[in-house]
């Protein structure tokens, strides 16, 4: 879906079209969750923190998060999508891939009856990424946005892959450029250059699939039941935190928060491990888990008081949750590529 929070929020209010709009933290300690087109062109962002938005657009209107009302149109949206095949991944509320090998149709022309049905039933826009392999309708998916779609036939692999910046490709973040930048490398058709060995050295694990994906070669198959891992909420303070006494104080209320969450389906996932998380004043982060099968209050006091223990500086966010054990499937995946994105 194309911006989808932000669609979904102009849809709502008409008196928004053509304006800047974002959803996200209303306070300066916030950051932006989506931002429309309109948005985009002063360089606002997702992730960007709210107070760095309002200075690039005095006049973005800045919206906080209905998740009930995007849950319900996303729900709209997969309704849609299994319509045409049983094989859908969903990976958020906007985003999902799906499997029409089985179709007698050219992956082309289902995806403009997907998205026109899609774009009558919701009446916000979605883009598309047809090709032989998740990789690549993911990558396909974001060419043509917003209100389009691209495609990526299996002929046409070898050449797309050659001149495709190495960013592109999933798992290559910042750090992984950098290095890859000190060799000169910058495009998939370089890192072609490297063998399996030196990729493997350079990354370890990594670089052994690495090898495929600058190739185009993914074998991910489409898996409808994925698995919840984990669940978790958190909180970011209008102002630093520099005593445990006050972390203590915030750790309440979020501790409640996932309780209620956990207890709409705790039939279905088996706890694991419970967690804390703490991002300091210096954006520097640290997590601190226990096995532990049914974790209270208690559990995660003793959590917080030792992750923060580990830096001198004030605590700028808390974050609780659980991690699940492997073998439970998710049955309630939150968030929604064939890529449509």
């Amino acid at each position: 879906m194309d911006c989808f929070y932000a669609a979904i929020e102009v849809r709502e209010n008409p008196l928004l079209a053509g304006k800047p709009v974002a959803v996200g933290g209303q306070s300066n300690r916030g950051v932006l969750t989506t931002c429309n087109y309109e948005a985009r062109k002063f360089g606002c962002r997702s992730a960007m923190p709210t107070y760095r938005a309002l200075q690039l657009c005095p006049k973005l209107v800045l919206l906080p998060p209905r998740f009930e009302l995007y849950r319900s149109v996303s729900q709209s949206v997969r309704e849609i999508l299994l319509n045409y095949t049983p094989l859908v991944e969903p990976l958020s509320l906007d985003e999902a891939y799906l499997d029409v090998t089985a179709r007698e149709e050219y992956g082309w022309n289902l995806a403009k009856e997907i998205r026109q049905n899609i774009f009558e039933t919701t009446k916000i826009t979605a883009s598309a990424g047809i090709a032989p392999n998740k990789m690549l309708a993911k990558i396909a998916s974001d060419w043509r946005k917003p209100d389009g779609q691209f495609a990526v036939t299996p002929e046409q692999v070898e050449s797309f892959m050659r001149d495709l910046p190495v960013r592109k490709i999933w798992g290559v973040g910042p750090k992984s450029a950098q290095r890859l930048e000190k060799r000169s490398i910058h495009t998939c058709g370089q890192l072609q250059n490297l063998s399996r060995t030196e990729l493997f050295s350079l990354f370890g694990g990594f670089g052994s699939e690495l090898y495929d994906l600058c190739r185009g070669i993914d074998d991910r198959p489409v898996e409808p039941a994925r698995i919840r891992k984990s669940m978790s909420t958190e909180r970011t303070f209008e102002r630093n935190l520099h005593h445990l006494e006050e972390c203590v104080q915030q750790l309440k209320p979020l501790y409640e928060e996932l309780g209620k969450d956990l207890a709409k389906k705790k039939s279905q996932l088996v706890i694991n491990k419970a967690f804390i998380k703490l991002k300091f004043a210096d954006f520097k982060q640290t997590t601190r888990e226990c096995l532990c099968p049914e974790p209270d209050f208690e559990v995660y006091l003793k959590l917080l008081e030792e992750a923060f223990q580990r830096s001198s500086e004030g605590v700028r966010l808390i974050g609780v949750g659980v991690r699940f054990r492997d073998d439970e499937p998710e049955t309630g995946v939150e968030q929604l590529n064939l890529t449509f994105s």
